[in-house]
């Protein structure tokens, strides 16, 4: 059966590597392979643990299609597949995995049921707590480092962040213009978000902030700066996300949760994190000695 996926002589080795992978097919998948795929990668720790049954009710197919989707990609069937889910598992930090046997595959993301008002502040605490572990054991440090580097290099830094992310927007467009950067907010006031990004250009830098349902007021920005060839920072929430598609980096941010209701805990955090990266790389520029001409 065919499900539109190219045929594939290898199979990937690591979580990063099949992410990456799943990512780039994701548009010729079949409907059915891209529910897997949007599961799959929102709930690794989930296809890391769980039996075929278990996650093919979650993910609302059939276990035949995980085990179609698991060939899709270069895997013998559902277990070599798994394996590598494992893999990314077992490299994460031990805190976490301790966490997750004491509180099941939900106790990372969320807390369990509010029964009094004084329990909203501690289970909101605790959530947090969690999602900044697992911030801490997930972000790359390159891809931390290449995007500081990119934000300090650049002409403008242009910011855009809607509904829940607007403050988070608004934080790095204050925080890098104290650092005396040049730096745009497109905030879509009165629907004129293309007409703020207009003055996009390359060498400039888009920092968008979206998670899913994903506002299309950020999504229409990051279109507009990939047709002019700016450089682009995404932070979202997976692999599949429409802002990371093309970004030069991609940031992926699991946040707190508590009864459907999100903080923006570790988001938060990456964005002050990546505001003295780029600080501290001003402040060595301009600290190093200027080079000396060489004598004839």
């Amino acid at each position: 059966m065919n499900d539109g996926v190219p045929d594939t002589s290898e199979n990937a080795t690591s979580f990063e590597v099949l992410e990456a992978e799943i990512a780039a097919a994701y548009g010729s998948l079949s409907p059915r392979l891209r529910q897997i795929a949007s599961f799959a990668l929102a709930n690794p720790t989930e296809l890391a643990l769980e039996t075929v049954a278990t996650i093919a009710a979650r993910a609302g197919v059939q276990p035949s299609a995980l085990i179609r989707f698991s060939k899709a990609f270069g895997f013998d069937g559902f277990s070599e597949m798994q394996r590598v889910f494992r893999t990314r598992l077992a490299s994460r930090a031990p805190s976490y995995q301790e966490r997750l046997r004491q509180g099941g595959l939900e106790g990372a993301r969320k807390t369990a049921a509010i029964d009094s008002i004084p329990d909203i502040l501690t289970h909101f605490v605790d959530a947090g707590l969690h999602a900044l572990d697992h911030l801490r054991d997930t972000v790359d440090a390159d891809r931390f480092s290449q995007a500081a580097e990119r934000l300090a290099a650049s002409e403008i830094i242009h910011v855009c962040g809607h509904r829940r992310s607007y403050p988070v927007a608004a934080y790095l467009s204050y925080a890098f213009g104290h650092l005396g950067l040049r730096v745009h907010h497109i905030d879509g006031l009165g629907g004129m978000g293309r007409i703020q990004a207009s003055g996009m250009r390359p060498g400039d830098t888009l920092i968008a902030v979206s998670f899913a349902p994903y506002a299309p007021e950020t999504l229409d920005i990051v279109r507009h700066a990939q047709e002019v060839g700016a450089g682009i920072v995404a932070v979202t929430d997976t692999a599949l996300s429409p802002i990371a598609q093309d970004a030069s980096e991609t940031f992926l941010v699991e946040d707190a949760e508590v009864q459907t209701f999100r903080s923006l805990t570790a988001t938060m955090c990456l964005a002050i994190s990546l505001v003295v990266a780029v600080g501290h790389i001003l402040t060595h520029r301009q600290a190093a000695p200027a080079e000396t001409p060489r004598s004839p």
